[in-house]
């Protein structure tokens, strides 16, 4: 998608903004959107994973228990360790007193045995082992409460600001909180960042120590788009799950927390995902590097540098209503050479019916030099006289 020169014909615009149609041609009908399933948990999310966007939420941001989806973050750490040569799925680790003791959902190790990472993997995310968790925690950073602190670099790193993790396992502590935002968020980089390992969270059975113990995610039994990722109870979180869902090429994650049962965050996860692959559609707009636009360079040696995005560019948007995306380019009329690769000269907003879906910055495509001499002269005095009569 190439926008006309219109920096060499409006060269003294300090702020140009050029509106694109994204879509043209025949417009097509829009899909009547009901409104989103009224569900009966304290907070949900639906996201879709491309894009980022929030489809439907109630109390995003609420701080509450997250019961065992904590070990989201537990198995995301130790995927960074194994993703930066620290640790492999063949390590053995060595069961602490510590571990074994530790009650709740267990994976039954054994204190004083030497267990697979893999397995340790598999206890936390199929059997929400808290043994197996302690285990990874004293492994990767000596204790659970140095391993906290990491859990909590991460979060923020993953943009969960409202998380706060004590512990590795997600058994009660009034000082743990985190929201269906933030679980979303996590999800979404598990699934991106590790999807290799992202395979296990769809097994439905483990077996360690001759004891199997069932995936607790109703739904990989119940929707064979499901493919993960985990779940948590207690007393005081209620029932909680984090679902996510691949249907012709498209993600969406679904985070209920505070349901009223096993069956009850089945059901609402369910009832999420439906709506949000029926009525929604994500289109990708951009790749990576693509071109957006290109622009007048003065004083450089080639007259012209292209501006483009340095990720891919998603949007989710009701399902039918794509021709009516627009793009507006805000960019720096007056560009001076030397220009330099990556750096940023503007801005490119999508927007529907004047809602704002995507905001990203305009880089330069290429680096580009300073002319020679007799270049810079010239375009130095055709640019003074430019401003003069602007």
């Amino acid at each position: 998608m190439d926008v006309p020169n219109a920096m060499a014909r409006y060269p003294l615009i300090f702020s140009l903004l050029v509106v694109l149609m994204l879509a043209p041609g025949a417009s097509a009908q829009q899909s009547l959107i009901p409104s989103p399933p009224d569900l009966s948990s304290k907070s949900y999310v639906l996201m879709d994973a491309s894009s980022g966007r929030v489809l439907v939420e109630r109390n995003r941001d609420e701080r509450l228990a997250p019961a065992s989806l904590t070990k989201m973050m537990t198995a995301y750490i130790a995927d960074r360790e194994m993703g930066e040569g620290r640790m492999t799925l063949d390590d053995e680790i060595r069961i602490s007193e510590t571990a074994w003791r530790t009650g709740g959902s267990r994976m039954f190790v054994q204190e004083g045995s030497r267990v697979r990472v893999q397995d340790l993997m598999r206890g936390v995310v199929i059997q929400s082992g808290n043994d197996a968790s302690v285990a990874l925690a004293e492994h990767i950073s000596g204790g659970e409460g140095s391993f906290a602190e990491v859990m909590n670099q991460q979060a923020q790193q993953l943009g969960m600001h409202n998380s706060q993790f004590t512990n590795a396992t997600g058994l009660p502590d009034p000082e743990m909180y985190s929201t269906a935002y933030d679980m979303a968020l996590l999800a979404v980089a598990k699934v991106q960042d590790f999807p290799e390992s992202y395979e296990m969270y769809k097994e439905r059975y483990f077996t360690y120590n001759d004891i199997r113990q069932p995936n607790r995610n109703r739904l990989l039994w119940r929707d064979e788009t499901v493919d993960g990722l985990k779940t948590g109870h207690t007393s005081d979180a209620g029932y909680c799950l984090v679902a996510s869902a691949k249907r012709d090429g498209r993600r969406l994650v679904a985070v209920v927390m505070g349901a009223s049962s096993d069956e009850a965050r089945a059901r609402e996860v369910q009832q999420l995902l439906n709506y949000g692959f029926r009525y929604f559609e994500t289109h990708q707009l951009f790749s990576a590097g693509d071109k957006v636009m290109d622009s007048r360079v003065w004083k450089g040696k080639t007259p012209m540098v292209d501006l483009g995005l340095q990720d891919a560019l998603h949007v989710s948007i009701p399902t039918g209503s794509r021709n009516q995306l627009q793009s507006v380019v805000d960019v720096d009329s007056v560009l001076e050479a030397p220009l330099k690769e990556g750096q940023e000269y503007g801005t490119l907003t999508i927007s529907l019916n004047g809602e704002v879906l995507a905001e990203r910055p305009l880089l330069a495509l290429q680096t580009v030099e300073q002319g020679g001499l007799f270049k810079r002269l010239w375009d130095g005095l055709k640019l003074f006289f430019a401003q003069l009569f602007s």
